[in-house]
Protein backbone atom coordinates (compact mmCIF):
# COMPACT_ATOMS: atom_id res chain seq x y z
CA UNK A 1 0.00 0.00 0.00
CA UNK A 2 1.67 3.47 -1.13
CA UNK A 3 1.92 6.33 1.42
CA UNK A 4 1.03 9.50 0.96
CA UNK A 5 1.57 12.73 2.78
CA UNK A 6 2.03 10.15 5.95
CA UNK A 7 -0.90 7.95 5.84
CA UNK A 8 -1.50 4.92 4.38
CA UNK A 9 -2.96 4.72 0.42
CA UNK A 10 -4.78 1.13 0.84
CA UNK A 11 -5.38 -0.14 -2.44
CA UNK A 12 -7.57 -3.56 -1.98
CA UNK A 13 -4.81 -6.02 -3.98
CA UNK A 14 -1.53 -5.80 -5.70
CA UNK A 15 -0.43 -2.61 -6.18
CA UNK A 16 0.16 -1.92 -9.83
CA UNK A 17 2.86 -0.06 -11.74
CA UNK A 18 2.29 2.58 -14.30
CA UNK A 19 4.58 4.51 -16.93
CA UNK A 20 4.38 8.34 -17.45
CA UNK A 21 3.35 7.98 -21.42
CA UNK A 22 1.38 9.34 -23.21
CA UNK A 23 -1.91 7.21 -24.64
CA UNK A 24 -5.14 7.50 -26.30
CA UNK A 25 -8.78 6.44 -24.88
CA UNK A 26 -10.96 5.84 -27.06
CA UNK A 27 -14.73 6.47 -26.88
CA UNK A 28 -17.66 3.48 -25.88
CA UNK A 29 -21.14 3.10 -26.94
CA UNK A 30 -23.57 1.37 -24.53
CA UNK A 31 -23.34 -1.89 -24.64
CA UNK A 32 -27.25 -2.90 -25.29
CA UNK A 33 -26.95 -2.53 -28.92
CA UNK A 34 -30.60 -4.10 -29.85
CA UNK A 35 -34.14 -2.51 -29.62
CA UNK A 36 -35.27 -5.52 -26.91
CA UNK A 37 -32.93 -4.92 -24.37
CA UNK A 38 -34.38 -3.79 -21.37
CA UNK A 39 -33.51 -0.51 -20.21
CA UNK A 40 -30.63 0.06 -17.37
CA UNK A 41 -32.03 0.46 -13.51
CA UNK A 42 -31.70 3.84 -12.59
CA UNK A 43 -34.77 6.87 -11.38
CA UNK A 44 -35.24 10.29 -12.69
CA UNK A 45 -33.47 12.71 -11.44
CA UNK A 46 -34.66 13.98 -8.12
CA UNK A 47 -33.72 17.33 -6.22
CA UNK A 48 -33.56 17.14 -2.41
CA UNK A 49 -34.51 13.29 -1.66
CA UNK A 50 -35.55 12.18 2.37
CA UNK A 51 -33.57 8.88 1.76
CA UNK A 52 -32.15 6.85 -0.76
CA UNK A 53 -33.96 3.47 -0.03
CA UNK A 54 -36.35 3.41 -3.30
CA UNK A 55 -32.59 4.32 -5.07
CA UNK A 56 -31.07 0.76 -3.62
CA UNK A 57 -33.83 -0.72 -3.91
CA UNK A 58 -33.45 -0.33 -7.61
CA UNK A 59 -29.50 -0.33 -8.43
CA UNK A 60 -28.77 -3.32 -5.65
CA UNK A 61 -29.68 -6.06 -7.82
CA UNK A 62 -26.97 -5.15 -10.51
CA UNK A 63 -23.89 -4.78 -7.91
CA UNK A 64 -22.07 -8.48 -7.72
CA UNK A 65 -19.67 -9.99 -5.13
CA UNK A 66 -16.02 -11.28 -6.77
CA UNK A 67 -14.41 -13.85 -5.24
CA UNK A 68 -11.13 -14.73 -6.61
CA UNK A 69 -8.41 -17.43 -6.00
CA UNK A 70 -4.78 -17.37 -6.58
CA UNK A 71 -2.12 -19.53 -6.20
CA UNK A 72 1.79 -18.56 -5.59
CA UNK A 73 3.49 -18.77 -8.72
CA UNK A 74 6.86 -19.69 -6.86
CA UNK A 75 6.07 -22.28 -3.85
CA UNK A 76 6.31 -25.46 -5.59
CA UNK A 77 9.77 -24.34 -6.27
CA UNK A 78 11.19 -23.31 -3.09
CA UNK A 79 13.75 -25.68 -1.78
CA UNK A 80 14.93 -26.16 1.62
CA UNK A 81 18.35 -23.92 1.84
CA UNK A 82 21.71 -26.35 2.31
CA UNK A 83 22.96 -26.19 5.95
CA UNK A 84 26.09 -26.32 7.77
CA UNK A 85 27.19 -30.07 8.94
CA UNK A 86 27.43 -28.43 12.22
CA UNK A 87 23.98 -26.62 12.37
CA UNK A 88 22.05 -27.29 15.55
CA UNK A 89 18.67 -29.31 15.13
CA UNK A 90 18.29 -29.87 11.45
CA UNK A 91 15.63 -31.95 11.76
CA UNK A 92 13.93 -29.52 13.09
CA UNK A 93 14.59 -26.80 10.63
CA UNK A 94 13.39 -28.74 8.26
CA UNK A 95 10.10 -29.55 9.78
CA UNK A 96 9.64 -25.98 10.13
CA UNK A 97 10.47 -24.95 6.79
CA UNK A 98 8.61 -27.39 4.86
CA UNK A 99 5.57 -27.19 7.03
CA UNK A 100 5.80 -23.33 6.58
CA UNK A 101 6.53 -23.76 2.54
CA UNK A 102 3.42 -25.78 2.21
CA UNK A 103 0.91 -23.08 4.02
CA UNK A 104 2.65 -20.79 1.81
CA UNK A 105 1.56 -23.04 -1.43
CA UNK A 106 -1.76 -23.20 -0.50
CA UNK A 107 -4.66 -21.14 -2.65
CA UNK A 108 -4.93 -17.55 -1.68
CA UNK A 109 -9.02 -15.54 -1.61
CA UNK A 110 -9.85 -12.29 -1.99
CA UNK A 111 -13.11 -10.34 -2.08
CA UNK A 112 -13.88 -7.29 -4.34
CA UNK A 113 -17.09 -5.78 -5.76
CA UNK A 114 -18.45 -4.80 -9.05
CA UNK A 115 -21.56 -3.85 -11.24
CA UNK A 116 -23.18 -5.21 -14.26
CA UNK A 117 -23.21 -2.66 -17.11
CA UNK A 118 -24.88 -5.05 -19.67
CA UNK A 119 -27.81 -7.60 -19.64
CA UNK A 120 -25.62 -9.87 -21.08
CA UNK A 121 -23.51 -10.58 -18.44
CA UNK A 122 -20.15 -8.34 -19.15
CA UNK A 123 -19.42 -6.48 -15.28
CA UNK A 124 -16.52 -4.34 -14.77
CA UNK A 125 -14.66 -3.92 -11.47
CA UNK A 126 -10.43 -3.18 -9.94
CA UNK A 127 -7.92 -4.29 -11.91
CA UNK A 128 -6.19 -5.18 -8.50
CA UNK A 129 -9.47 -7.16 -7.97
CA UNK A 130 -8.51 -9.62 -10.01
CA UNK A 131 -4.71 -9.67 -10.53
CA UNK A 132 -3.23 -12.34 -10.32
CA UNK A 133 -6.16 -14.36 -10.09
CA UNK A 134 -6.52 -17.81 -11.82
CA UNK A 135 -10.12 -18.25 -10.25
CA UNK A 136 -13.18 -15.30 -10.63
CA UNK A 137 -16.41 -16.23 -8.98
CA UNK A 138 -19.11 -14.07 -9.35
CA UNK A 139 -22.31 -13.92 -6.51
CA UNK A 140 -25.26 -12.04 -8.01
CA UNK A 141 -27.44 -10.06 -5.58
CA UNK A 142 -30.31 -13.44 -5.68
CA UNK A 143 -27.36 -15.50 -4.25
CA UNK A 144 -26.42 -17.14 -7.72
CA UNK A 145 -22.79 -18.24 -8.08
CA UNK A 146 -20.96 -17.78 -11.94
CA UNK A 147 -17.27 -18.52 -13.31
CA UNK A 148 -16.37 -15.46 -14.69
CA UNK A 149 -13.88 -14.80 -17.74
CA UNK A 150 -11.39 -11.95 -17.84
CA UNK A 151 -12.46 -10.25 -20.79
CA UNK A 152 -9.79 -7.67 -20.75
CA UNK A 153 -7.64 -5.65 -18.01
CA UNK A 154 -6.03 -1.61 -17.98
CA UNK A 155 -3.47 -1.33 -15.10
CA UNK A 156 -2.66 2.29 -15.55
CA UNK A 157 -6.78 3.10 -14.93
CA UNK A 158 -6.96 0.24 -12.44
CA UNK A 159 -9.92 -0.94 -14.54
CA UNK A 160 -11.27 -4.76 -15.48
CA UNK A 161 -13.78 -6.18 -17.41
CA UNK A 162 -15.38 -9.40 -16.74
CA UNK A 163 -18.21 -11.82 -18.05
CA UNK A 164 -20.24 -14.58 -17.01
CA UNK A 165 -23.00 -16.38 -18.66
CA UNK A 166 -26.42 -16.44 -17.18
CA UNK A 167 -29.88 -18.42 -18.95
CA UNK A 168 -31.63 -14.77 -18.93
CA UNK A 169 -30.73 -11.03 -19.30
CA UNK A 170 -29.45 -10.10 -15.88
CA UNK A 171 -29.78 -6.45 -14.38
CA UNK A 172 -27.63 -3.51 -14.99
CA UNK A 173 -26.76 0.08 -14.44
CA UNK A 174 -25.73 2.68 -16.83
CA UNK A 175 -22.64 5.41 -16.47
CA UNK A 176 -23.19 8.74 -15.89
CA UNK A 177 -21.48 11.89 -16.73
CA UNK A 178 -19.58 12.23 -13.63
CA UNK A 179 -18.36 16.10 -14.88
CA UNK A 180 -21.29 17.09 -13.63
CA UNK A 181 -21.48 15.60 -10.32
CA UNK A 182 -20.42 18.78 -8.04
CA UNK A 183 -18.99 18.49 -4.99
CA UNK A 184 -21.03 18.18 -2.11
CA UNK A 185 -23.69 16.58 -4.47
CA UNK A 186 -24.91 13.13 -2.89
CA UNK A 187 -23.29 9.69 -3.90
CA UNK A 188 -24.45 6.10 -2.94
CA UNK A 189 -21.41 3.10 -2.49
CA UNK A 190 -22.90 -0.01 -3.19
CA UNK A 191 -20.36 -2.86 -2.12
CA UNK A 192 -18.75 -5.86 0.01
CA UNK A 193 -16.55 -4.47 2.94
CA UNK A 194 -14.86 -7.00 4.44
CA UNK A 195 -16.83 -9.49 3.08
CA UNK A 196 -19.86 -8.99 4.55
CA UNK A 197 -22.10 -8.99 1.35
CA UNK A 198 -24.10 -5.89 -0.07
CA UNK A 199 -23.50 -2.92 1.92
CA UNK A 200 -24.62 1.04 1.30
CA UNK A 201 -23.02 4.05 2.43
CA UNK A 202 -23.12 7.81 1.64
CA UNK A 203 -21.72 10.75 1.44
CA UNK A 204 -20.89 13.42 -0.61
CA UNK A 205 -18.68 14.27 -3.46
CA UNK A 206 -15.15 16.06 -1.78
CA UNK A 207 -12.94 17.05 -4.83
CA UNK A 208 -12.38 16.32 -8.41
CA UNK A 209 -9.01 15.53 -10.26
CA UNK A 210 -7.22 14.26 -7.00
CA UNK A 211 -3.92 12.75 -7.79
CA UNK A 212 -2.64 10.08 -5.47
CA UNK A 213 0.21 8.68 -7.37
CA UNK A 214 -1.38 5.92 -8.14
CA UNK A 215 -1.29 6.27 -12.30
CA UNK A 216 -0.43 8.49 -15.34
CA UNK A 217 -4.30 9.26 -15.63
CA UNK A 218 -5.05 9.90 -11.61
CA UNK A 219 -7.92 12.04 -11.99
CA UNK A 220 -10.22 10.20 -9.23
CA UNK A 221 -13.51 11.68 -7.19
CA UNK A 222 -12.55 12.47 -3.69
CA UNK A 223 -15.91 11.26 -1.53
CA UNK A 224 -16.52 11.08 2.26
CA UNK A 225 -18.91 7.90 1.65
CA UNK A 226 -17.26 5.15 3.74
CA UNK A 227 -15.57 2.20 1.78
CA UNK A 228 -13.52 0.01 3.05
CA UNK A 229 -11.35 -3.20 2.04
CA UNK A 230 -13.88 -5.11 -0.47
CA UNK A 231 -15.77 -2.13 -1.79
CA UNK A 232 -12.75 -1.97 -4.35
CA UNK A 233 -14.38 -2.12 -7.49
CA UNK A 234 -18.13 -1.49 -6.53
CA UNK A 235 -20.57 1.67 -7.94
CA UNK A 236 -20.47 4.95 -6.91
CA UNK A 237 -24.14 6.04 -8.14
CA UNK A 238 -25.48 9.53 -8.20
CA UNK A 239 -28.87 10.79 -7.24
CA UNK A 240 -30.70 9.34 -10.26
CA UNK A 241 -29.53 5.59 -9.97
CA UNK A 242 -26.32 6.24 -12.73
CA UNK A 243 -22.83 5.11 -11.72
CA UNK A 244 -20.39 8.21 -11.83
CA UNK A 245 -17.64 6.20 -10.20
CA UNK A 246 -15.97 3.17 -8.91
CA UNK A 247 -15.03 2.75 -6.11
CA UNK A 248 -10.76 2.47 -5.69
CA UNK A 249 -8.96 3.02 -2.92
CA UNK A 250 -8.72 5.44 0.43
CA UNK A 251 -6.54 7.21 2.55
CA UNK A 252 -6.04 5.72 6.02
CA UNK A 253 -3.47 5.29 8.96
CA UNK A 254 -5.18 2.14 9.81
CA UNK A 255 -6.54 0.56 6.86
CA UNK A 256 -10.18 1.22 7.59
CA UNK A 257 -12.07 4.29 6.01
CA UNK A 258 -11.51 7.66 8.00
CA UNK A 259 -14.00 9.04 5.58
CA UNK A 260 -11.31 9.74 2.26
CA UNK A 261 -11.77 7.92 -0.35
CA UNK A 262 -11.57 8.03 -4.07
CA UNK A 263 -13.53 6.32 -7.28
CA UNK A 264 -12.21 6.71 -11.14
CA UNK A 265 -14.41 9.10 -12.64
CA UNK A 266 -17.15 7.13 -14.99
CA UNK A 267 -16.10 9.30 -18.03
CA UNK A 268 -12.37 7.71 -17.81
CA UNK A 269 -14.11 4.30 -16.83
CA UNK A 270 -16.53 4.76 -19.62
CA UNK A 271 -14.46 5.00 -22.43
CA UNK A 272 -11.73 2.08 -21.43
CA UNK A 273 -14.87 -0.38 -20.49
CA UNK A 274 -15.61 -0.07 -24.23
CA UNK A 275 -12.14 -0.57 -25.60
CA UNK A 276 -11.73 -3.60 -23.15
CA UNK A 277 -14.94 -4.84 -24.27
CA UNK A 278 -13.89 -4.39 -28.13
CA UNK A 279 -10.01 -5.16 -28.08
CA UNK A 280 -9.52 -6.69 -24.56
CA UNK A 281 -6.68 -4.07 -24.11
CA UNK A 282 -6.27 -0.35 -23.94
CA UNK A 283 -4.63 0.95 -27.21
CA UNK A 284 -2.83 4.25 -26.30
CA UNK A 285 -0.98 6.75 -28.51
CA UNK A 286 2.38 8.09 -28.31
CA UNK A 287 4.04 11.61 -28.40
CA UNK A 288 7.68 10.27 -27.45
CA UNK A 289 9.35 13.58 -25.07
CA UNK A 290 10.60 13.68 -21.62
CA UNK A 291 9.50 16.15 -19.70
CA UNK A 292 9.34 18.46 -16.81
CA UNK A 293 7.26 20.59 -14.66
CA UNK A 294 7.83 24.66 -15.38
CA UNK A 295 8.95 26.81 -12.42
CA UNK A 296 8.85 30.17 -12.04
CA UNK A 297 12.65 30.63 -12.13
CA UNK A 298 12.53 28.55 -15.62
CA UNK A 299 9.88 30.12 -16.98
CA UNK A 300 11.47 33.64 -17.15
CA UNK A 301 14.69 31.89 -17.65
CA UNK A 302 13.13 31.29 -21.65
CA UNK A 303 11.03 34.49 -21.62
CA UNK A 304 7.87 33.14 -20.89
CA UNK A 305 5.53 35.44 -20.25
CA UNK A 306 3.55 33.63 -17.28
CA UNK A 307 4.63 30.23 -15.57
CA UNK A 308 2.65 27.75 -17.33
CA UNK A 309 3.88 24.40 -19.64
CA UNK A 310 5.71 21.56 -19.45
CA UNK A 311 9.64 21.82 -20.96
CA UNK A 312 10.79 18.90 -23.03
CA UNK A 313 13.74 17.41 -21.49
CA UNK A 314 14.39 15.33 -24.37
CA UNK A 315 12.81 14.24 -28.09
CA UNK A 316 13.31 10.40 -28.61
CA UNK A 317 14.56 9.29 -31.68
CA UNK A 318 11.63 8.24 -34.41
CA UNK A 319 8.89 9.36 -32.21
CA UNK A 320 6.13 11.73 -33.76
CA UNK A 321 7.53 14.39 -31.42
CA UNK A 322 10.92 13.90 -33.52
CA UNK A 323 9.00 14.07 -37.15
CA UNK A 324 7.50 17.24 -36.14
CA UNK A 325 10.52 18.64 -35.30
CA UNK A 326 10.16 19.18 -31.43
CA UNK A 327 13.07 19.75 -29.67
CA UNK A 328 14.49 19.77 -26.32
CA UNK A 329 13.76 23.30 -24.53
CA UNK A 330 10.64 23.54 -26.26
CA UNK A 331 7.84 24.78 -23.94
CA UNK A 332 4.40 22.70 -24.48
CA UNK A 333 1.66 25.57 -23.29
CA UNK A 334 -1.70 23.81 -25.28
CA UNK A 335 -2.40 20.30 -26.49
CA UNK A 336 -5.42 21.30 -29.50
CA UNK A 337 -7.86 23.26 -26.73
CA UNK A 338 -6.48 22.04 -23.77
CA UNK A 339 -4.24 24.14 -21.87
CA UNK A 340 -1.36 22.40 -20.60
CA UNK A 341 -0.04 23.09 -16.87
CA UNK A 342 1.56 20.05 -15.32
CA UNK A 343 3.11 16.96 -17.88
CA UNK A 344 -0.06 14.85 -16.08
CA UNK A 345 -1.95 17.44 -18.21
CA UNK A 346 -0.09 16.43 -21.37
CA UNK A 347 -0.22 12.76 -20.69
CA UNK A 348 -3.81 12.54 -20.31
CA UNK A 349 -4.76 14.98 -23.58
CA UNK A 350 -2.46 12.60 -25.72
CA UNK A 351 -4.37 10.02 -23.92
CA UNK A 352 -7.13 11.12 -25.38
CA UNK A 353 -6.14 10.92 -28.78
CA UNK A 354 -6.36 8.36 -31.10
CA UNK A 355 -2.96 7.10 -33.11
CA UNK A 356 -2.50 8.25 -36.70
CA UNK A 357 -4.71 11.37 -35.38
CA UNK A 358 -3.01 14.75 -35.60
CA UNK A 359 -2.52 17.20 -32.91
CA UNK A 360 -1.87 20.63 -32.63
CA UNK A 361 0.84 22.00 -30.12
CA UNK A 362 1.14 24.95 -29.08
CA UNK A 363 4.90 25.72 -28.08
CA UNK A 364 7.19 28.64 -26.48
CA UNK A 365 10.58 28.91 -28.31
CA UNK A 366 13.23 31.30 -28.75
CA UNK A 367 10.65 33.65 -26.93
CA UNK A 368 7.83 33.27 -29.41
CA UNK A 369 4.70 31.61 -29.49
CA UNK A 370 3.80 29.04 -32.46
CA UNK A 371 1.61 25.76 -33.73
CA UNK A 372 3.40 22.50 -34.57
CA UNK A 373 1.12 19.48 -35.75
CA UNK A 374 2.22 16.44 -34.78
CA UNK A 375 0.63 12.99 -35.86
CA UNK A 376 0.22 10.32 -32.49
CA UNK A 377 1.53 7.46 -33.30
CA UNK A 378 0.67 3.83 -31.48
CA UNK A 379 2.15 3.25 -28.36
CA UNK A 380 4.42 -0.13 -28.26
CA UNK A 381 6.66 -2.08 -25.88
CA UNK A 382 9.76 0.13 -27.56
CA UNK A 383 8.03 3.53 -27.02
CA UNK A 384 7.15 2.26 -23.82
CA UNK A 385 10.65 1.61 -22.68
CA UNK A 386 11.94 4.61 -23.60
CA UNK A 387 9.66 6.71 -21.32
CA UNK A 388 9.71 8.13 -17.76
CA UNK A 389 7.84 5.44 -15.67
CA UNK A 390 6.35 6.36 -12.56
CA UNK A 391 5.92 4.16 -10.12
CA UNK A 392 2.24 5.10 -8.14
CA UNK A 393 2.76 1.91 -5.80
CA UNK A 394 5.50 3.10 -3.91
CA UNK A 395 6.01 6.99 -5.06
CA UNK A 396 8.53 7.66 -7.32
CA UNK A 397 9.17 8.38 -11.17
CA UNK A 398 12.18 7.21 -12.94
CA UNK A 399 14.06 8.14 -16.21
CA UNK A 400 16.92 6.49 -18.19
CA UNK A 401 20.17 7.70 -17.15
CA UNK A 402 21.31 9.68 -20.64
CA UNK A 403 24.38 11.50 -21.36
CA UNK A 404 21.94 15.06 -20.36
CA UNK A 405 21.20 13.53 -16.82
CA UNK A 406 24.73 12.24 -15.99
CA UNK A 407 25.86 15.92 -16.60
CA UNK A 408 23.22 17.75 -14.98
CA UNK A 409 23.32 15.69 -12.00
CA UNK A 410 27.06 15.07 -12.17
CA UNK A 411 27.35 11.33 -12.37
CA UNK A 412 30.62 9.68 -13.55
CA UNK A 413 30.54 7.65 -16.90
CA UNK A 414 31.41 4.08 -14.78
CA UNK A 415 27.32 4.64 -12.68
CA UNK A 416 25.21 2.35 -14.81
CA UNK A 417 21.32 2.45 -13.69
CA UNK A 418 18.17 4.30 -13.26
CA UNK A 419 17.90 7.96 -12.16
CA UNK A 420 15.42 8.81 -9.49
CA UNK A 421 14.10 11.87 -11.23
CA UNK A 422 10.69 12.41 -8.32
CA UNK A 423 9.70 11.17 -5.19
CA UNK A 424 6.25 12.12 -3.78
CA UNK A 425 6.22 13.00 -0.38
CA UNK A 426 5.13 10.82 1.96
CA UNK A 427 5.49 8.14 0.02
CA UNK A 428 6.80 4.69 0.64
CA UNK A 429 9.84 5.82 -1.34
CA UNK A 430 10.45 8.77 0.45
CA UNK A 431 10.26 7.35 3.79
CA UNK A 432 12.74 4.45 2.94
CA UNK A 433 15.17 7.04 2.16
CA UNK A 434 15.43 7.50 -1.53
CA UNK A 435 16.05 11.06 -2.90
CA UNK A 436 15.41 12.34 -6.26
CA UNK A 437 19.07 12.27 -8.57
CA UNK A 438 19.78 8.30 -6.71
CA UNK A 439 20.96 6.15 -9.19
CA UNK A 440 19.46 2.83 -8.87
CA UNK A 441 22.02 0.48 -9.87
CA UNK A 442 20.12 -2.98 -8.75
CA UNK A 443 17.28 -4.08 -7.22
CA UNK A 444 17.29 -7.32 -5.48
CA UNK A 445 20.59 -8.13 -6.88
CA UNK A 446 20.24 -7.60 -10.62
CA UNK A 447 21.71 -4.91 -12.28
CA UNK A 448 18.76 -2.78 -13.88
CA UNK A 449 19.34 -0.17 -17.15
CA UNK A 450 15.71 1.12 -17.96
CA UNK A 451 12.42 2.28 -15.58
CA UNK A 452 10.53 -0.50 -17.03
CA UNK A 453 13.13 -2.99 -15.41
CA UNK A 454 13.25 -1.39 -12.07
CA UNK A 455 9.39 -0.89 -12.09
CA UNK A 456 8.96 -4.80 -13.31
CA UNK A 457 11.52 -5.92 -10.33
CA UNK A 458 9.27 -4.17 -7.88
CA UNK A 459 5.93 -5.20 -8.60
CA UNK A 460 7.00 -8.53 -9.12
CA UNK A 461 7.79 -8.27 -4.91
CA UNK A 462 4.71 -7.00 -4.38
CA UNK A 463 3.28 -9.36 -6.32
CA UNK A 464 5.37 -11.74 -3.93
CA UNK A 465 4.04 -9.72 -1.05
CA UNK A 466 7.23 -9.17 0.31
CA UNK A 467 7.29 -6.62 2.79
CA UNK A 468 10.56 -4.76 1.67
CA UNK A 469 12.82 -4.88 -1.40
CA UNK A 470 17.39 -4.27 -0.81
CA UNK A 471 18.29 -1.68 -3.71
CA UNK A 472 21.82 -0.49 -4.49
CA UNK A 473 21.83 2.93 -5.28
CA UNK A 474 24.53 5.77 -5.92
CA UNK A 475 24.68 8.76 -4.23
CA UNK A 476 26.91 11.59 -4.72
CA UNK A 477 30.21 9.11 -6.00
CA UNK A 478 28.80 6.64 -2.76
CA UNK A 479 26.61 3.16 -2.92
CA UNK A 480 24.01 2.48 -0.20
CA UNK A 481 21.55 -0.44 0.07
CA UNK A 482 17.63 1.18 0.65
CA UNK A 483 15.32 -0.96 1.48
CA UNK A 484 12.79 -0.02 -0.39
CA UNK A 485 9.19 -0.87 1.67
CA UNK A 486 6.57 -2.25 -0.32
CA UNK A 487 2.66 -2.17 -0.35
CA UNK A 488 0.65 -4.91 0.85
CA UNK A 489 -2.72 -5.92 0.14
Amino acid sequence: MARSQNNHLHRRGSAFAAALLAGSLLSGAAFADTAATPAPLQLAPVANPAGFSELVTKVKPAVVNIATTETPKHADAQQAPQLPPDFPFPDMFRQFFEQHRHQDAAPEHALGSGFLVDPAGYIVTNNHVVDGAHKITVTLDDGTSHPAKLIGRDTKTDLALLKIDADKPLPYVAFGNSAKENVGDWVIAVGNPFGLGGTVTAGIVSAHGRNINAGPYDDFLQIDAPINPGNSGGPLFNQSGQVVGIDSAIYSPNGGSVGIGFAIPSNLAAQVVAQLREHGSVERGWLGVQMQPMTEALAKAVGLPKNEGVLIDDVLPDSPAAKAELQQGDVITAYGDTQIKTPRDLAVAVANTKADDTAKLTIWRDGHERTVAVRIAKQDKTADAGQNTEDGSVGMALAPLDAEGRSALGIDDSVKGVVVAEVSPGSRAAESGIRPGDVIVRVSGAAVSTPKAVASRIHDAEHAKKEAIPLLVSRNGTTYYIALELAQG
